[in-house]
């Protein structure tokens, strides 16, 4: 119990000293695990096909707003959506792992509920 105890006070004290808490969304994706690595930025990596999840990103930016840029080739999307700048990185890390990264700002501020939102319905939206 002794050796647990600073890995469990690590585990608390950290994200307060660094004013980000740690984001797990496990069920809702899927199995996905994924975490916050910014106050504004969600991410995860996903066993799905890179093109798969390319699409479902395109669809999910187009229904929610309107996309300012898009190149497959760097896996990059940005778009406004609900008055708020997004930012989607798809990355392939090997031949069968794609990185997901979705980050939102409104007004300059972190829109963490907007990018949490995004990245599920693009990782559950993978036909």
């Amino acid at each position: 119990m002794k050796k647990a105890l600073p890995v469990i006070l690590t585990l608390f004290i950290l994200p307060a000293i660094c004013g980000c808490a740690p984001l797990i969304i496990g069920a809702a994706a899927g199995g996905l695990g994924a975490y916050a690595v910014s106050k504004d930025t969600v991410q995860g990596d996903s066993d799905k096909n890179f093109e798969l999840l390319w699409d479902s990103a395109i669809d999910v930016a187009k229904s929610r707003g309107i996309i300012q840029q898009e190149n497959i080739t760097t896996g990059y999307i940005e778009a406004t959506v609900e008055s708020s700048k997004v930012w989607i990185r798809l990355m392939r890390l090997t031949q069968a792992t794609t990185r997901i990264k979705v980050s939102a700002r409104k007004f300059h501020f972190p829109n963490m509920d907007l990018a949490q939102d995004l990245f599920v319905k693009i990782v559950t939206g993978v036909r």
